[in-house]
């Protein structure tokens, strides 16, 4: 795995957290029909998650075009310019947690997360497990994730 400019060098990131109730994992073609049933199933949910909420953003896709989509996130996590992990319970895809180099501090990191519907309570719990994952274990400046209500 390569490193980007906005993490040490010696840095490798995590492939693998386990949470309260979840486990991530790169998100990777492997995860594909997964992930697309996860988020068909759950568009106005994610619309409504702090981070999720652009104009055109999330939008249907065909498994194809969910394919893609997914290829461009695995190539970009090998490249490390950012880290996009399934959220898993059991083999069951209930979610997604997106790692960007922060807008407004380039060493930081901005970090948007979604789960599905059938699976809400469990968006609290993956964001507070996930910050302080964030803060612990990554050589981050700062960390932004999207505001929860």
């Amino acid at each position: 795995m390569s490193s980007s400019s906005w993490l040490p060098s010696d840095f490798d990131p995590p492939l693998t957290f386990d949470g309260p109730g979840f486990r991530l994992e790169p998100l990777a073609p492997v995860h594909n029909e997964r992930d697309h049933e996860a988020w068909m199933s759950s568009i106005d949910h994610i619309r409504a998650t702090p981070g999720m909420d652009w104009s055109k953003w999330p939008r249907p896709m065909t498994l194809e075009e969910n394919l893609k989509d997914m290829e461009m996130h695995y190539q970009e996590f090998i490249e490390g310019k950012s880290f996009t992990y399934s959220i898993l319970d059991g083999d069951e895809v209930i979610g997604c947690v997106y790692i960007y180099p922060g807008d407004s501090d380039p060493s930081g990191a901005d970090v948007r997360s979604w789960v599905t519907q059938t699976r809400s309570e469990m968006d609290e719990v993956v964001w507070r497990s996930l910050s302080v994952w964030l803060q612990e274990n990554w050589p981050f400046a700062s960390v932004r994730y999207a505001l929860r209500s």
